[in-house]
């Protein structure tokens, strides 16, 4: 069978479903094709599931820094009241929700593999074995993601490592976990298994969070060592075996061995684009996709403006926040380029992804939790920006004394020092997450420092810190 619609939408995980809102609440006719769960790999075995996971364990810690509440705490964690509330979040791994809601705002769901099989064209291979084909007006939108990273370790494929997933889905923990990488997915998941109990062994090449300021990595490592796990950093897994008895014998480059029940990997990302027909359009399979800031390949066969590429598969910025955006981009282009008009004639759309640049927000929900946004200093300074660095004790706020005794954390803003503007921003501590918008909207806004101060933030409350940070910088300068 073959149709001819609007917009094709390879992928319904949450990038693929802002995608295809944005072009139905348009006015055109979308097809989302998907082969696994409607809501994707955030709702079930990422994003979700983890932070669920974490969270349990963390409110215990929080409450455990408060006197008072400390004392009225009489027992441990537990684990399978934890994992009961992650199957409730998951919503036991059905979809049935997430498909009345694509229902509910008039998009057609075709479930089933997507493939291209040339320029428009998208074939969708259902399980019984039939096959629909969909030719698209104006759009075929690839939204399949990312998969797990294996590295070439010798056994490691044979020894049944753990993913992302498998560590999100758990039944029962282990009694020990070896965790290799150094990453977001490495430091969440060593975290939250460490809460639980487990005896956790984190394996990283390098740092941990390299890409972040040097001192979260350094908070970080102090965190888990706290919680009783073990951290070796510079050491390098060169084989896996798993013995008869199922345990999992690692050996590091320096002949050491680790040994544990599971091991999880957690060293990057690959492209899910292996089986999407790429090569049917001219592109590499397997390959990550090049876009430019509207979201539209570079480089596909045929003719116009017609695939485009959102979320993790295009390598921008993997992670779910991110590719939501981009796919309210990708949808407002798409509408916009249908009815012939300019991508930015609307104010109130979003049209070109320029956050993934200069304003990627991220959150890592560790021990401490770590969160930034826009540049490092060292990204800052190799930009070329001449830049002023503000750095105080999150403790610095009144709020965060209040909020726990004893609390330590960090703050850092990357200030360009010829416009006067908020570049990047960090901080560490406990609950520090609900302050990443409030930098986040200083990056993007180029907000001049001297209005900050202006921005008054409420005493006793942790957003204390800004003002904190302002005075490390300095009173700005008297009005000429």
């Amino acid at each position: 069978m073959e149709r001819e619609v609007d917009v094709v939408v390879i992928g319904a995980g949450p990038v693929g479903e802002n995608v295809a809102d944005r072009a139905r609440a348009g006015g055109l006719d979308v097809v989302l094709v998907e082969h696994e769960l409607v809501g994707g790999e955030c709702s079930y075995w990422a994003c979700v599931p983890s932070k669920t996971l974490l969270r349990s364990a963390a409110a215990l810690r929080a409450a455990r820094r408060v006197p008072g509440a400390a004392e009225a705490i009489t027992g441990e964690l537990d684990v399978a009241a934890v994992l009961r509330r992650r199957d409730h979040w998951v919503s036991d791994w059905s979809d049935r929700g997430a498909v009345k809601w694509v229902e509910s705002v008039g998009i057609e769901l075709a479930r089933g593999h997507g493939r291209l099989t040339g320029p428009r064209r998208v074939v969708v291979e259902h399980a019984d074995g039939s096959e629909t084909t969909f030719v698209a007006r104006h759009a075929v939108v690839v939204c399949t993601g990312s998969d797990p990273a294996i590295p070439p370790i010798v056994g490691l494929a044979e020894a049944g490592p753990w993913t992302s997933r498998d560590a999100t889905s758990v039944k029962e923990p282990p009694a020990r976990l070896a965790v290799i990488g150094g990453g977001f997915v490495a430091v969440e998941m060593a975290t939250a298994f460490a809460g639980f109990g487990t005896e956790v062994a984190v394996l990283a090449r390098h740092g941990l969070l390299g890409d972040m300021e040097p001192f979260v990595g350094e908070a970080v490592l102090e965190g888990l060592r706290g919680l009783g796990a073990t951290v070796r950093l510079g050491v390098e897994p060169t084989r896996v075996e798993r013995d008869g008895s199922g345990e999992v014998v690692i050996t590091l480059d320096d002949d050491s061995t680790v040994t544990a029940d599971e091991v999880l990997v957690a060293t990057g990302r690959a492209p899910r684009s292996g089986t999407v027909g790429l090569e049917a359009v001219g592109l590499e399979p397997g390959s990550w996709l090049d876009v430019d800031e509207t979201m539209l390949v570079r480089g596909a066969d045929g003719e116009g403006d017609w695939l485009y590429a959102v979320g993790d598969v295009n390598h921008r910025a993997l992670l779910t926040h991110q590719g939501k955006y981009q796919g309210r981009a990708a949808g407002d282009v798409i509408v916009a380029r249908a009815l012939g008009r300019p991508v930015d004639a609307s104010p109130w759309g979003v049209h070109v992804a320029t956050a993934d640049h200069t304003a990627v927000p991220g959150v890592v929900f560790g021990e401490p939790e770590c969160v930034s946004v826009g540049l490092t200093e060292a990204a800052a300074r190799r930009a070329g920006h001449e830049v002023r660095i503000a750095d105080v004790a999150m403790q610095s706020a009144s709020g965060a004394g209040i909020l726990a005794d004893g609390y330590e954390g960090r703050a850092r803003l990357v200030v360009d020092a010829e416009r006067g503007v908020v570049l990047g921003a960090t901080f560490v501590g406990q609950d520090v997450a609900e302050l990443l918008h409030s930098a986040t909207i200083a990056v993007v806004g180029e907000v001049p420092v001297d209005r900050l101060w202006h921005a008054v933030p409420a005493f006793p409350t942790m957003s204390e810190v800004w003002l904190r940070l302002l005075e490390d910088l300095g009173r700005p300068e008297a009005a000429a």
